[in-house]
């Protein structure tokens, strides 16, 4: 059964990292994971947080913050060093028919920490501005954002679909644990029912 998992995590790596493989993709993918693309979006979700909650948006940032410290201890600094899973790039077996538009990445596989924070950020996200506007269409935009990130992880050759999987479904999960604590609390504090 392993065996079955481990073929077709292969096969989707082959299909994005290699038959997706263009110049587009190669220029693009990498930015999509860089740390300093991002931070006019953060910006722009800050000020919609401090628009919305005034005083109380330390809180809910204090919360964002906690949400990403949360994912990436957990990835990182618990199931990583667990499984000690190489990635991809530095796996001798496969690495003839990779393309590393970004190079070699260090570390262990298992699971994506990108992934695990973009998806906890999004979540989150998601469930902070879901309780005040009650619109729905946010979920899409914050759940695709997190899911480019986790797309280029694979198609650079730093993860395989199965480390971006277990990550996003671990990160959803702290977002919604950290969200749900951010709603009691608001709501606990302004009397609403929760």
């Amino acid at each position: 059964m392993l065996e079955f998992f481990y073929s077709l995590d292969l096969k989707l790596l082959y299909f994005i990292n290699h038959t997706l493989s263009n110049p587009v993709f190669d220029a693009v993918m990498p930015l999509l994971r860089g740390k300093l693309t991002w931070i006019p979006l953060y910006l722009i979700i800050i000020y919609f947080i401090i628009k919305k909650y005034g005083l109380k948006s330390v809180w809910v940032i204090g919360l964002a913050l906690l949400t990403v410290l949360l994912a990436d201890r957990i990835s990182a600094g618990l199931i990583k060093p667990y499984f000690e899973r190489l990635r991809p790039c530095n796996n001798p077996e496969i690495q003839s028919w990779l393309n590393l538009p970004n190079g070699k990445g260090s570390g262990w596989s298992f699971v994506s920490s990108h992934a695990t924070n973009h998806f906890a950020l999004a979540v989150y996200f998601i469930m902070v501005f879901i309780r005040h506007r009650g619109k729905y269409k946010i979920v899409i935009p914050f759940l695709s954002w997190a899911f480019l990130i986790a797309f280029a992880q694979v198609y650079i050759g730093f993860h395989y679909p199965s480390d971006v999987i277990a990550g996003g479904i671990l990160g959803s999960l702290i977002g919604y644990g950290v969200g749900k604590l951010n709603c009691l609390v608001l709501c606990y504090r302004s009397g609403k029912k929760v």
